[in-house]
């Protein structure tokens, strides 16, 4: 069972995009997000200099995707000295320490290799690091008072507007009923969502996906239409190219295949980068049962 979390934000001064600062109730956790331009401002800041981990957050120059780069220091407010000269590509810092002073080097690096691997795990941003940080030597009672810290990280850097650790799908395992399901997609994964299971059929086109929150899932595997009609709209026919060049939609013989799980703000959207032309996808994506997400959505409305 999941609990409510009170979080407490500061603007230093009033703007939402100046240097915020964000804590949870009663942790021991501190967040401070700074924009690039005001680093400098952070030098009198106490907590800035004390052992953290922090998140470099801006665009991939190529791609235009979301970039990050997450490290730790002893002072973090010294390392950024050095990102402001060697890194170009970042707007806005993240810095996260523990206001009671009880993060060491030790914990610091461990928390940066499990940051980075549930970044690169996530697969919402490109990840800017290039190696994988072993993690730490910690006491047991240590790694996991560090695991307690990085749901809290994960928290802070998600209210300041940062999916970056979250998963886009939240899973439980199947069970034998469950498994016995026939769905469309070959090497189906020996898990369910806990969110609306959905599925596409259509001009020979077959995928499966996973209304969630922040919208509809694609799953890995799903099948697309090889073109796009004329009359695609221009913002869904950029998706698809952006899809392409990025490999996340490759060419298997006569169609594209995603190749990993996608996130797409609505089921129209899901299913016109699917069908290649505009679609209502509340008709097009049904249940397991053959009930179409419009008749879904009525039907909770009423009850």
């Amino acid at each position: 069972m999941s609990f409510g979390k009170s979080i407490r934000i500061y603007l230093k001064d009033g703007s939402v995009t100046g240097i915020k600062f964000g804590e949870v109730v009663n942790q021991t956790i501190q967040a401070i997000s700074c924009p690039r331009s005001r680093v400098s401002e952070l030098a009198s800041n106490a907590e800035c200099k004390r052992p953290g981990v922090y998140f470099l957050f801006g665009q991939d120059e190529e791609t235009g995707e979301q970039k990050a780069y997450i490290g730790e220091a002893e002072n973090v407010y010294d390392r950024l000295q050095s990102h402001i000269a060697n890194k170009d590509f970042w707007n806005e810092v993240i810095i996260i320490v523990s206001k009671d002073e009880n993060l060491t080097k030790s914990h610091v690096r461990h928390l940066e290799s499990r940051l980075i691997q549930i970044a690169n795990a996530v697969k919402r941003y490109k990840i800017d690091n290039y190696n994988q940080t072993q993690l730490s030597s910690l006491p047991p009672a240590d790694r996991d008072a560090m695991e307690e810290f990085l749901t809290y990280v994960k928290l802070l850097i998600g209210v300041f507007g940062h999916k970056l650790l979250e998963e886009k799908i939240e899973i439980v395992k199947r069970t034998p009923e469950q498994s016995s399901i026939s769905l469309p997609i070959a090497e189906e994964p020996a898990y369910r969502s806990v969110y609306l299971e959905l599925f596409l059929n259509s001009n020979g086109l077959s995928a499966r996906g996973i209304q969630t929150n922040e919208g509809i899932v694609v799953l890995k595997n799903s099948q697309a239409a090889k073109e796009n009609t004329a009359g695609l709209s221009l913002g869904y026919k950029d998706l698809r190219e952006k899809l392409i060049q990025t490999e996340k939609l490759k060419l298997v013989e006569t169609k594209l295949i995603f190749q990993d799980d996608v996130l797409f703000d609505s089921s129209s959207q899901a299913g016109a980068t699917i069908m290649g032309y505009n679609v209502n996808g509340r008709v097009l994506w049904k249940d397991v049962k053959g009930k179409t997400l419009k008749e879904i959505e009525e039907r909770n409305l009423q009850q």
